[in-house]
């Protein structure tokens, strides 16, 4: 037997009021975080980004056809699933994607397939709120400070300057250079990849093109941040410990972010004259 599909009548309200009811103090955490922690504060970005992809599309939702599927029930049931498991572990991620999965599920459920096609970069871009466990996020610096702290020792010796690396410490003449969890690159890392999606989204038209410049946004991020930790350990070498902090330590990160930004542009621009040769002409993008 086949399916009504479902419309939105007055009822649904009642759904609407009590989804803000649940997900008000989830929703009020995860700002509360972006303002405590600077390696999130990128999500103030999400946002007003989101909304302005989907004013971007008006004109093409505005002409097609709100027909409800059923398909949406499946995500509301894993958002409810998902909410439940992060409440019962006090697990602030799972409670904050099920509020990902709420939007998606609602939006394929009253607006049907078509709708949900067209808004699905947009919906799915807000993943990016959920913020991981702390656990999960060691898990993922201390290998950056690793991989920062061994690369930077390889330039340095480059350049001169003599220096052992001892794990995530990196013993210069005048004294050790402790490689932090805050120079993992993690803040940055986000940073550029929440601006490689961004990027790809509005100059990029073709699909491939559009996954290798955000994949690229990794190995970039990692290399420029490699770079800052051996400009630190020069100026630390030549001017003293001191010279490596404060404004100057503030200003290289800007500096390199630049950097990286111009990196990712440089790709861009290379891509799109490498990119017709290899797999011809221009592929629309679906998202």
């Amino acid at each position: 037997m086949k399916l009504a599909r479902p419309n939105p009548p007055i009822r649904w309200c009642r759904g609407y009021f009590v989804a803000i009811a649940i997900y008000t103090p989830i929703l009020r955490g995860l700002v509360g975080n972006w303002i405590e922690n600077e390696d999130y504060s990128h999500g103030f970005l999400i946002v007003p980004l989101s909304l302005y992809f989907l004013w971007e599309r008006r004109e093409k939702l505005a002409e097609l056809p709100a027909e409800g599927s059923w398909w949406g029930l499946l995500p509301l049931l894993l958002a409810s699933v998902t909410l439940f498991i992060g409440r019962l572990g006090v697990e602030y991620m799972n409670q904050r994607l099920s509020f990902v999965l709420l939007v998606n599920g609602l939006v394929l459920l009253l607006l049907g397939r078509q709708i949900y096609k067209a808004m699905a970069f947009p919906c799915s871009s807000s993943s990016s709120w959920c913020r991981s466990p702390s656990p999960s996020l060691n898990t993922i610096a201390f290998p950056l400070q690793l991989i920062a702290a061994g690369m930077a020792v390889s330039a340095l010796h480059l350049v001169g300057v003599p220096a052992l690396l001892e794990g995530n410490i990196i013993h210069l003449a005048n004294g050790p250079l402790f490689v932090a969890e805050a120079c993992s690159g993690l803040r940055s890392l986000m940073a550029l990849i929440t601006l490689g999606v961004v990027f790809a989204y509005f100059f990029r038209r073709n699909l491939g093109e559009r996954i290798v410049i955000v994949l690229s946004t990794i190995p970039i991020a990692i290399v420029v941040n490699s770079f800052r930790v051996a400009l630190t350990g020069v100026l630390a070498h030549h001017f003293g410990p001191d010279a490596a902090g404060g404004v100057v330590h503030e200003t290289q990160g800007l500096f390199t972010f630049a950097i990286a930004f111009l990196l990712l542009l440089l790709e861009a621009w290379l891509l799109s004259k490498i990119w017709p040769r290899l797999f011809g002409g221009e592929e629309e993008a679906t998202a």
